[in-house]
């Protein structure tokens, strides 16, 4: 085999192996509600697996998985939501005894790298409340739309009839 293309084909792999990868971990209490924003960046259209989980007491606690099951304590008060790049666990009833180590852990279907994992320590008296700036943030085709129309909205000048 050509040298050339033998390196063409290692770097095509390697590339294409490496198919997701965690950007940022975030947490913050919306009302007395927990979320956490688990952001990537993928490089691939193949199906996404997640795992939330925490850790206390030195004990990891699955609390919402497509990868394992998720503990009992945790199943009914926890549901996921997935937007382009975005996996949020929101947590209800976010109390003391929830605190601890949490982590985000993702998987692409065929990425042989192994998973991406992140964690995040999480106290309720240091938690920040969720803005609604950062609801924007995560869909910034909006943000970008209403910056780009800041200035034909000054250029119009508005006529009273």
């Amino acid at each position: 085999m050509n040298p050339t293309v033998g390196i063409a084909v290692i770097l095509t792999v390697l590339q294409a192996a490496h198919c997701q990868m965690i950007k940022d971990l975030s947490a913050c209490l919306l009302g007395q509600n927990l979320r956490v924003d688990c952001r990537y960046e993928n490089k691939t259209d193949n199906p996404l697996t997640y795992e939330f989980s925490i850790t206390k007491d030195n004990r990891k606690h699955v609390i919402h998985s497509t990868i394992s099951v998720s503990e009992n304590i945790y199943r009914s008060r926890s549901n996921v939501t997935m937007h382009k790049n975005l996996v949020c666990l929101h947590l209800q009833s976010f109390t003391t005894s929830d605190e601890g180590i949490y982590m985000c852990e993702l998987r692409a279907t065929n990425d042989y790298t192994g998973n991406q994992i992140r964690n995040i320590t999480v106290i309720k008296d240091k938690l920040e409340k969720c803005a609604g700036f950062s609801l924007l943030i995560q869909n910034t085709s909006w943000l970008l739309l209403l910056l780009l129309s800041l200035p034909l909205l000054q250029a119009v000048d508005f006529v009273s009839l």
